[in-house]
């Protein structure tokens, strides 16, 4: 008879540890999505600020194209001096 008490005892605890595995496995599933589809939105909303950056700099660059045009000779001459290693 004690045989089957302890059968019953490792089978209850094997069953409880089976359910708390579970219940850990759905968590971090969970918890996987959640990360995942906020990272979907940060994703679109990086995309959606780098769109309004270009829009941005293409109007401005219609609106001031000797301006713009000194800003861009002026980053190349910078750009080329770090480059060169002077």
């Amino acid at each position: 008879m004690q045989a089957t008490d302890n059968t019953n005892t490792v089978d209850a605890t094997v069953d409880r540890l089976r359910s708390g595995v579970h219940s850990t496995v759905d968590k971090v599933a969970n918890a996987t999505t959640q990360a995942a589809e906020a990272l979907g939105q940060k994703g679109e909303q990086l995309k959606n600020v780098e769109q309004q950056f270009f829009e941005d700099c293409r109007s401005y660059i219609d609106k001031n194209p000797a301006t713009s045009l000194g800003i861009a000779v002026g980053a190349g001459f910078l750009l080329s001096r770090l480059m060169s290693g002077r």
